[in-house]
C-alpha cells in the first residue's frame, strides 16, 4: 500500500485550527485538520481575531449608527462569535460563588440560571457600555486590546491554581500542580506546559499589537493598551482564592471579567490630562 507523501502540518497549527473550532463559531478555513490540545495557548489569536471584527464593525457604523446602537451591535457581534461560551462560564461562576464553597461545584453544573448569574451577566455588558461609550472613536483600538488580555487570563488562572474537577489536582502540592483532569476543560491541563511556553503565542501577538499602537493609534495606546495586564492578572488570582482554584466554567469568567475591566480601564486612562 502507497504511503501518502502529502505532508502534515505542524502542531503548532493544529493546536490553532482546534482555538479557532473551539472558541469562535466561524467555519474553519479549508485544508486544517483542528487538534484539540494545546488551544488554549492560542485563545489570544482568536480573541484578537474577534477584537478585529468588533473594531471593523464600530467603524462601519461611526457617524452613520447612534453610538448606543453602536455599542448593542458591537457586543451582541462579539457574544454570536464566540457562541457565548464565555459568558456562560462567568454566569455559573457567579452561581457558583453565591452557593459557597461546599455546593459551587453543584452550583455551576445546574442548567438553571440562578439570581447571581443574571447579575454577573448585566455588570458585565454594563462595564464595556460604559467602556465603549467613553472610548468613542478609539474603541477599535479598545476592542482588539482588551480581547487579547481577556484570553491571556485564563493562562494565569491554569498556571496559578489546581483544577477543581479533578480530586488529583487538589492535594497538598498546592497551586500549580499537574495531574490528569476531567472534565470538559480538562484537556487544558493534561496538556499544559508551564506558563512560559504556553504564554508564547500571546507574547509574540504583543509585540506587534505594541508596534501598531506606536505607530497607527491616536493618543498613547502603546502603554494604555498594556493596562489590561492589570485585570489580566487580578480577575485569575481573585477567582481563584474564592473558589479554592479554577474550572472550565471560571476560565470563561476571567476571560468575561478581564475583558470589561480592560475596556473599562482604557476608557479612564483617556480621560487623564495630556
Amino acid at each position: 500500500m502507497a504511503r501518502s507523501t502529502q505532508p502534515s502540518a505542524p502542531s503548532w497549527l493544529a493546536d490553532l485550527a482546534g482555538a479557532w473550532v473551539f472558541y469562535s463559531v466561524l467555519p474553519l478555513p479549508p485544508g486544517l485538520r483542528p487538534r484539540f490540545e494545546r488551544i488554549a495557548r492560542f485563545a489570544p489569536w482568536i480573541g484578537l481575531m474577534i477584537g478585529a471584527l468588533e473594531a471593523l464593525l464600530w467603524a462601519a457604523g461611526e457617524g452613520r449608527l447612534p453610538l448606543l446602537a453602536q455599542v448593542a451591535l458591537v457586543l451582541a457581534l462579539g457574544l454570536w462569535i464566540s457562541g457565548g461560551l464565555h459568558l456562560d462560564g462567568a454566569m455559573d461562576t457567579a452561581d457558583g460563588l453565591a452557593a459557597g464553597r461546599e455546593r459551587c461545584l453543584e452550583a455551576m453544573d445546574d442548567s438553571r440560571v440562578g439570581a447571581s448569574g443574571v447579575q454577573a451577566m448585566v455588570q458585565l455588558l454594563l462595564l464595556r457600555v460604559a467602556g465603549l461609550a467613553m472610548l468613542a472613536a478609539a474603541a477599535p483600538w479598545g476592542l482588539a486590546w482588551a480581547a487579547v488580555w481577556g484570553r491571556i487570563a485564563p493562562l494565569v488562572a491554569m498556571q496559578a491554581f489546581p483544577y477543581l474537577r479533578d480530586p488529583a489536582l487538589r492535594d497538598p502540592a498546592g497551586p500549580g500542580s499537574v495531574g490528569v483532569a476531567a472534565g470538559t476543560a480538562g484537556f487544558h491541563r493534561r496538556h499544559w506546559r508551564g506558563l512560559g511556553p504556553e504564554l508564547l503565542p500571546a507574547a509574540l501577538l504583543l509585540g506587534p499589537l505594541t508596534a501598531a499602537a506606536l505607530a497607527w493609534a491616536p493618543g498613547g495606546w502603546w502603554w494604555q493598551g498594556w493596562l489590561g495586564l492589570l485585570p489580566a492578572l487580578l480577575v485569575p488570582w481573585r477567582l481563584g482564592r474564592r473558589l479554592g482554584g479554577h474550572s472550565g466554567d471560571s476560565y470563561g469568567a476571567c476571560v468575561e471579567w478581564t475583558t470589561s475591566w480592560s475596556l473599562l480601564l482604557f476608557a479612564l486612562a483617556r480621560l487623564l490630562p495630556g
